[in-house]
């Protein structure tokens, strides 16, 4: 009994005290890991995901991604000033060789990394502001903390769950934990993912606009990646919106973007 209380004591105490706000949006989070542990992690991981990637040597496209990554640098850093956040970061940016791999992303810090299976549909610099401007708010907005944090919150809740039915038959103890890990993932997991997806598309547009990019090459982006894939599952299923969502949304949120646009800042 007294095990019982201690874990929802342990509980409702990391609840009350883990919180943040998302700029923009001002959704409360979870964030129950220190952002300069985060920040010292990625760093390693960081030097060791590019020992051991086929970086790439193209020097007009390495240029261009330091182009662009100095630009959405500066706005983001001014973006944390002007809503009186720590700018503690350190950029980097690197282009991967690997045609392949559609993909980018930010770590916790400012360690960015472009694929260079992306730039088909990027195209130009505006393409990438769209795609780095989303990856950076990923990082602004807390979201790699987030998800960890409700990765640890799960587990004390199985661990919580595990203790209250021990005494109950092993078949029922399996459906149990069956049943929470599906309500976990597809009513927790998955939707808070989309949601992180969601408002990084809406920061990302302010980002990139800020550094002097049209936030329309945002939708354009975003249609040519449609126009690439296959038919995807219900979307209750999937860890990213729709694309049909993802662009309606950004449309939304154009207005909003535009009012952060210059388009005479220098390179």
């Amino acid at each position: 009994m007294r095990t019982k209380i201690n874990i929802l004591t342990l509980f409702i105490f990391i609840l009350l005290s883990g919180c943040t706000t998302v700029p923009i949006t001002d959704r409360r989070q979870l964030t129950l890991i220190p952002s300069q542990h985060l920040i010292s992690l990625s760093r390693q991981e960081y030097k060791k995901v590019l020992k051991a990637s086929n970086l790439s040597k193209n020097n007009s496209q390495l240029q261009q991604i330091e182009k662009v990554g100095r630009k959405i640098a500066k706005s983001a850093n001014e973006f944390l000033q002007e809503n009186n956040m720590k700018a503690n970061f350190e950029w980097e940016f690197a282009l991967i060789n690997d045609d392949q791999t559609v993909n980018a992303w930010c770590m916790p810090g400012g360690k960015i990394a472009l694929y260079t299976g992306i730039l088909p549909y990027t195209q130009d610099e505006a393409g990438i502001a769209a795609v780095m401007g989303h990856e950076v708010a990923h990082a602004i907005a807390k979201h790699s903390n987030e998800r960890m944090s409700q990765a640890m919150l799960a587990n004390l809740g199985s661990a919580m769950l595990s203790k209250s039915i021990e005494n109950r038959p092993v078949k029922t103890q399996k459906a149990f934990h069956t049943a929470i890990g599906m309500g976990t993932k597809f009513g927790v997991i998955l939707p808070f993912s989309r949601l992180q997806e969601s408002e990084a598309d809406r920061l990302g547009l302010i980002l990139m606009a800020k550094a002097g990019y049209d936030p329309q090459h945002a939708v354009e982006f975003w249609r040519r990646m449609q126009n690439s894939k296959k038919r995807s599952g219900p979307e209750f299923t999937l860890t990213h919106p729709s694309d049909q969502r993802r662009i309606q949304n950004i449309e939304s949120h154009l207005i909003e973007a535009y009012y952060y646009y210059d388009p005479f800042i220098k390179d």
